[in-house]
């Protein structure tokens, strides 16, 4: 046990606990004091550590994830699906017309991609409660481009499922869903940041296109200038064409200059 300990660097009353706890299956007995542990066990103190300090699952969520690793039975793309919902945050479903309307919206869109979810799956219940959201506060434009935003999540899905294929245990897919998700969401939400700030100077970095006030104007009451020029009716400037006086020494009513103002 104290080279386990020294090979995960997780301290010897740790992995006592691991054992206590049923997270850790038991060495080889070598004796009636030792026991022989083996690259099974490094990487299974290292799946619980991922799921403790990654995921922040508590003891009861680890042990019940675990129990269901290497079932009879389950195929490794509901073992996966175990590992995903074990780390997908839990909301309240809710209630009412306008729920149920976002609800309805929320699986057309699913269908529309081709994939299969659980209605109340929390990933399901996560996606209607943001586009119930989304229509309580006006926001059109986001909803609008909801198959945009599917056939971006559908390009990373495809990533991710072919990083954990690479994988050729089933821990380390596990860790990796459960792992890589969490690390994922980060690096997508960061990257699109990003992208966002390009987005942005392409399309109003020039000032060629802006928010229009009122009347027409790019700002309010329209304060590039009258109508009809950008200067005074018969001249450039005030009493004279270009505003530097009269250039004959007369004046009309008008103060526009005389000659050709």
């Amino acid at each position: 046990m104290a080279e386990l300990s020294r090979t995960t660097g997780v301290s010897v009353p740790m992995i006592k606990f691991y054992l206590r706890e049923g997270l850790l299956p038991g060495g080889e007995r070598t004796s009636p004091n030792q026991a022989r542990y083996d690259q099974r066990h490094v990487r299974r103190i290292m799946l619980v550590r991922a799921l403790a300090d990654y995921a922040g699952l508590s003891i009861a969520d680890i042990r019940e994830l675990l129990a269901h690793l290497g079932e009879p039975g389950r195929s490794l793309h509901d073992q996966l699906g175990v590992a995903q919902k074990a780390v997908t945050p839990r909301r309240e479903p809710g209630e009412g017309e306008e729920w149920d309307r976002a609800e309805r919206r929320a699986r057309e869109l699913i269908q529309r991609h081709g994939w299969e979810e659980e209605p109340d799956s929390p990933a399901m219940q996560t996606v209607t409660g943001v586009l119930l959201t989304a229509a309580g506060l006006g926001y059109d434009g986001m909803l609008d481009r909801l198959d945009e935003y599917a056939e971006a999540a559908e390009l990373i899905a495809r990533a991710d499922v072919a990083a954990v294929a690479e994988r050729t245990d089933l821990e380390g897919m596990v860790e990796l869903v459960v792992v890589g998700t969490s690390l994922g969401d980060a690096l997508v939400a960061a990257l699109r940041r990003i992208a966002q700030a390009g987005a942005s100077a392409r399309l109003f970095g020039d000032g060629s296109e802006r928010p229009c006030g009122p009347e027409g104007g790019d700002g309010p009451e329209g304060e590039d200038g009258p109508e009809d020029g950008d200067g005074p009716p018969d001249g450039d400037g005030p009493e004279g064409g270009d505003g530097s006086g009269p250039r004959d020494g007369s004046q009309d009513r008008n103060g526009s200059g005389g000659g050709g103002g």
